[in-house]
């Protein structure tokens, strides 16, 4: 079993390397479309993933039309404040693929125009908060998941 974790033009290296320890941990697999803005190679990337980047499994797709050419035919789930059906109503397989937009943004409209019954939600109790840390959603994500599966 494998979840795979999608970053779709990530911005912050600490946030990545964060991601990739977590899907170590839980066997998932990560995979990085481009552009970001740092390297695999960056300071704060690895202190974030520690010494354990040289062990994840993980892919790196020039754009996002290159990922979907892959794996397009694959179950993608669409991680989005705007979703209608939340992390608790969603069912979940093994080898899913959750999808996760960049910090400032979040997933392009345009990705996610036609896949509305793909599109997730991580409830939120308050009006205050715009948003939760990309690391902090997609380690609510795979646990939520695993839970289910």
């Amino acid at each position: 079993m494998s979840i795979n974790i999608v970053l779709v033009n990530p911005e912050i290296p600490q946030n990545t390397g964060n991601i990739g320890r977590l899907c170590l941990a839980t066997n998932s697999t990560l995979h990085l479309i481009k552009p970001y803005c740092f390297e695999i190679t960056d300071k704060n990337l690895k202190r974030a993933g520690l010494d354990y980047w040289q062990h994840l499994k993980y892919y790196e797709y020039d754009s996002f039309e290159e990922f979907m050419q892959i794996h397009g035919d694959k179950r993608l789930l669409y991680f989005t404040k705007n979703a209608k059906k939340t992390i608790w109503e969603t069912e979940y397989s093994h080898d899913d693929f959750f999808l996760f937009g960049r910090e400032s943004k979040g997933l392009q409209p345009e990705y996610l125009e036609g896949n509305e019954d793909k599109l997730v939600a991580i409830p939120m109790y308050s009006d205050k908060v715009r948003s939760l840390n990309i690391s902090n959603s997609v380690a609510i994500s795979i646990y939520c998941a695993l839970e289910k599966i």
